[in-house]
């Protein structure tokens, strides 16, 4: 079927239930930020492929709610379908909730399935439902009663992340999480949050590409340990090490079973990570807690094992994306390539680490103007042929036994505009300065984030997301709670950076039709110093590759810009030295030479 005839089959349904908007989310029964292939119903009913995005369907419109990394692609995929962009944050762009106050029909439902639509969000849908007379319909999902071909749900085969990588054992974490529990007062706590579970677990899988966890749902109390997952998932392995850490073992879909029948009377949970068609199933009398997993911070400052690994884990990346720059630098020059061949060629640098497993994400490997598109990635059906000219974006990144990567370089091809390299050292201003920074503890990333954006806001632009990230150990590549960005998007996650966190600095400029630029490197948070005014910390990359020189007016760095550089360059090669020979090694030492 084509996606007009898709949304003519979902409005049939629709009909028969007197639902008058329906909801359909990039997402899982989890609230992960990536879905399995079972999940993808807004690719099916849109054509979009982004990850993150929303589709509203009325009988007589449909519009689609995508954030500003989507924008130019999602612009492209929904040409002739029928489908209206809504680009959110944008002035005068109405929200979901907007919309559906607005085209809600008297007496109809607001339907979506109530598995995929988190408590919090469905509480909002319920007061606009009854200001229109009308209901919430969540107990099915539509698109599954026509979607024929749909994959099935995923259940790969679990392993186990042993105590000498993980740092601290599950019997550790889970009396650190009792702890917590009971200073709120909870005599139970529902964890739906799938890296969430994989951290407390010292477990991974492969439900998700590139994100190593697995369907699941965990309930503790002060006695026991529930893992709810699914029969096809479990290994020998998993089973023997649950039950060393007295961890009982059920089936995936049984949660939806013993919650009603729980006899605990007080319940913590983060209303914003718990499905809704879960939350309507606690009985009544119990008291629910709604705050943050207690895991959230926990698996967020890493412990000295998760930083030691994690370092490790940054070196045999930067030899891997150092020796992809050399390669692409130099093959460009006499090899027909395209940016599929940069996608296979920086994995296969990758895969020559002992202990890598996967990429941490689908690669970036976006020439010239595809560049402009955030979260470009190249299919075998649409991609591009790279020329010995311009700008190569590639963000990429991998896990290893050891821990997970983020990177971005944008690496030059050929000859460059003035404007090129004046906006590609503009962006390297942003990223240093942010890299750079001393502050006091209690600062939290909102409070650093003019760091970066300024070089940038002095030329009247800007780029239409975050600064950064926290970054998972062997987990999901995008964490919380901390980030970089000046728009605080949920004022109930505004979290200090502390030391121990990982937070990335990847300031940009994207220019549609034109080039996009990128420097990414990853951040430790770490203590600097004592002063009368308090305990200061400060940022320490621990991604180790050079920055291509050849796209910087020196000129226009400043004095403390070009000294970061020159130290970072100097900290690069010292690190990566003895990984290198021969001319590669030669070309190293020149490219992070004092500037």
């Amino acid at each position: 079927m084509t996606v007009k005839e898709r949304l003519g089959r979902l409005r049939e349904e629709m009909e028969k239930r007197n639902i008058g908007a329906y909801l359909v989310p990039m997402a899982d029964f989890h609230h992960s930020e990536y879905v399995g292939a079972y999940f993808e119903e807004v690719k099916y009913i849109s054509g979009f492929t982004g990850t993150n995005a929303t589709v509203v369907v009325t009988m007589d419109e449909a519009g689609l709610w995508t954030d500003g990394r989507y924008f130019i692609q999602a612009e492209r995929q929904l040409k002739d379908s029928t489908i209206l962009l809504y680009r959110m944050a944008e002035e005068g762009v109405p929200t979901v909730a907007e919309f559906l106050r607005d085209k809600l029909p008297q007496g109809k439902a607001i339907g979506f399935d109530g598995r995929c639509i988190m408590a919090d969000e469905a509480a909002s849908y319920q007061k606009i439902a009854e200001e229109k007379k009308g209901s919430l319909y969540q107990s099915e999902d539509l698109i599954d009663l026509f979607w024929e071909d749909r994959p099935a749900l995923p259940h790969e085969k679990t392993w186990v992340l042993k105590t000498e990588h993980a740092g601290r054992s599950v019997t550790d974490k889970l009396e650190d999480l009792r702890k917590t529990m009971e200073e709120k007062g909870a005599e139970a706590h529902l964890l739906s949050s799938l890296c969430d579970i994989a951290w407390l677990l010292n477990m991974r899988g492969d439900d998700i590409a590139s994100v190593p966890v697995f369907l699941s749902f965990v309930y503790v109390t002060a006695r026991e340990c529930r893992l709810y997952i699914q029969d096809q998932a479990m290994t020998d392995q998993a089973g023997l090490h649950l039950r060393d850490a007295n961890v009982d073992i059920r089936p995936y879909e049984a949660i939806y079973e013993d919650l009603p029948l729980m006899e605990e009377k007080s319940l913590l949970l983060d209303k914003k990570e718990t499905n809704a068609r879960l939350f309507d199933l606690i009985p009544d009398g119990v008291v629910v807690i709604n705050d943050f997993n207690p895991t959230e911070l926990s698996k967020a400052v890493k412990n000295e094992t998760e930083i030691k690994d994690t370092i490790h884990a940054h070196i045999e990346d930067g030899i891997a994306v150092t020796h992809f720059i050399y390669w692409v630098k130099n093959a460009i020059k006499t090899e027909k390539l395209t940016e599929l061949d940069a996608d296979h060629k920086i994995r296969e640098f990758r895969e020559q680490a002992d202990d890598f497993l996967d990429v941490s994400f689908e690669t970036i490997a976006a020439y010239g103007p595809n560049a402009a598109m955030m979260h470009y990635s190249a299919t075998p059906e649409e991609f591009s042929e790279m020329k010995p000219e311009g700008f190569l974006l590639v963000d990429s990144g991998g896990h290893y036994m050891t821990g997970t990567t983020d990177i971005t370089r944008t690496i030059v091809l050929g000859p460059l505009t003035a404007e090129m390299k004046h906006d590609f050292t503009t962006v390297l201003r942003s990223h240093l300065r942010l890299m750079t920074a001393h502050f006091p503890q209690g600062c939290i990333g909102q409070n650093l984030d003019i760091l970066a954006r300024g070089p940038v806001w002095d030329e009247g632009l800007d780029y239409r997301c975050g600064t950064g990230h926290g970054v998972g150990h062997i987990l999901n590549v995008h964490e919380g709670p901390q980030s970089f960005r000046w728009k605080v998007l949920d004022k109930s996650k505004v979290w200090e950076l502390q030391e121990g966190m990982i937070i990335t600095d990847e300031p940009g400029l994207y220019i549609e039709n034109g080039y996009g630029i990128r420097t990414e490197n990853e951040l430790l948070v770490e203590f600097d110093r004592k002063t009368e005014y308090g305990k200061f910390l400060k940022l320490r990359p621990i991604t180790y590759v050079p920055i291509d020189r050849d796209a910087i007016n020196v000129e226009e760095l400043t004095h403390l810009e070009l000294k970061a550089l020159n130290e970072y360059h100097e900290m690069v090669y010292q690190t990566l030295k003895d990984s290198f020979e021969g001319a590669e090694l030669d070309w190293l030492r020149e490219v992070t030479l004092p500037l």
